[in-house]
């Protein structure tokens, strides 16, 4: 948010405040990068899973790729409603880490008990709790964040964590494959080790967050301009504001169409991947995404976050099409390369934009308000992919989430035309 001072400039400023509360460390205050190496650790756990669930449980447990959706969708939509919880009861307290910390700590116990799972449906239980502990703690991080950085750098910020958390998901599919490729003669049992191991990142990640995380020191006071009246009667009713909820409209047509990234690994097997080759397509996937990030952040605060997010939605509905009409190896690697783009563009950008839009002692709220509303979408987005994939063919769950995608573009240009972004956020 834009912030006025009606009172005069003082002669000596801190040097510090130009960068955020507190010292800096290379540029960033050192919350921003002990929460990126948090998220790094706790990514090179989860993404370690990724290439292994989709076979484990389709293969292992039996379960029908519709099953495989029904988890998929069950854990993100249900667990994420918590997000909103997490972000009040974190503004209210004024508090972020105690949630943070509970968070992390549930999903890594959840994550390793996976090697116990003898059905899906204790797959699902397991799945579950790994994702009410994201909910959990997404919200208060990324309040964090945001408390940690300058408006003028939330760019940067949202970028530097994202880049680390990235390179964290390129890094855990990596592990996965070599760790597959040693114990290759165990068939099956060699995935249950997986997850067992996955539990010795997540418990680095917990230690980081207890030892290196500390609530910034509050900015010096500084009175903002009163909105105008026509924006506190729109915002009255949420206290989140109208341009926030026409972007998390316009975001949620999108999600519809987002299925969960198991369905685009199970496309590229189907293709002609083997096991060790997804994961390393996996791997290039999230180097793309990772290498991007920051450059994407810091242009992000120079053009402003509109055109980037907007460029996100095409992308995607251009990486969900080319898995949907090019069914070749080739086609499946130019859609993770396409996609991985699109989540430099999205993840980072879109929580600058809320930032941007939203009092400073309502972010949490906003962060989960936003996550809600993105699980509930997932339900149906993940559950209408196995469907369609079953009952219609394996191109059809990507050529929804292209259209959907589009729908969502075209959304986003006439709810938020917003020419004026950069300048009222530099203001």
């Amino acid at each position: 948010m834009s912030e006025r001072s009606a009172a005069p400039v003082p002669s000596s400023p801190d040097p510090r405040s130009a960068r955020g509360p507190g010292r800096t460390l290379l540029g960033f205050h050192p919350n921003i990068l002990a929460l990126g190496l948090t998220s790094f650790f706790t990514d090179v756990s989860s993404e370690m899973l990724v290439p292994v669930l989709p076979l484990f449980i389709t293969a292992t447990l039996g379960a029908s790729v519709a099953s495989l959706g029904l988890i998929e969708g069950v854990a993100e939509c249900t667990a994420s409603v918590l997000r909103l919880a997490s972000g009040r009861v974190s503004d209210a307290l004024g508090r972020r880490k105690p949630l943070v910390v509970a968070g992390y700590g549930l999903s890594g116990v959840c994550k390793t008990c996976m090697a116990l799972a003898g059905s899906w449906p204790a797959m699902l239980g397991m799945r579950f709790g790994d994702r009410v502990g994201k909910a959990l703690r997404t919200p208060p991080r990324d309040a964090l964040l945001a408390d940690s950085s300058t408006d003028a750098d939330l760019g940067r910020a949202f970028g530097v964590h994202r880049a680390m958390d990235t390179f964290g998901a390129a890094l855990g599919p990596l592990a996965s494959w070599w760790l597959l490729a040693r114990w290759s003669a165990l068939g099956t049992a060699g995935y249950r080790r997986v997850f067992l191991v996955s539990g010795i990142p997540s418990a680095l990640a917990l230690l980081v967050l207890v030892l290196l995380v500390r609530t910034p020191r509050p900015r010096p006071h500084v009175e903002s301009a009163p909105p105008p009246p026509s924006a506190l009667r729109a915002g009255s009713r949420t206290g989140l504001g109208p341009h926030f909820t026409r972007f998390v409209a316009a975001d949620t047509l999108f999600q519809l169409g987002n299925s969960s990234t198991a369905f685009l690994l199970l496309r590229a097997q189907q293709v002609g991947w083997s096991a060790g080759g997804v994961a390393l397509v996996y791997l290039s996937y999230n180097l793309i995404a990772a290498s991007l990030s920051l450059p994407f952040g810091w242009l992000s605060d120079r053009a402003g976050r509109r055109p980037l997010l907007l460029t996100g939605y095409l992308l995607y509905a251009l990486a969900y099409g080319a898995a949907a009409f090019a069914p070749t190896r080739l086609g499946v690697a130019i859609a993770f390369g396409v996609l991985a783009v699109h989540v430099a563009l999205m993840d980072g950008q879109g929580k600058s934009l809320i930032t941007d839009l939203v009092p400073r002692e309502r972010r949490a709220t906003a962060f989960g308000a936003y996550g809600a509303a993105v699980g509930i979408a997932l339900l149906p987005a993940s559950i209408a992919a196995g469907l369609l994939w079953e009952r219609v063919g394996p191109q059809a769950p990507f050529a929804l989430g292209a259209a959907l995608a589009l729908a969502a573009a075209l959304a986003f240009a006439l709810l938020l035309p917003t020419p004026g972004e950069r300048e009222a956020r530099h203001a």
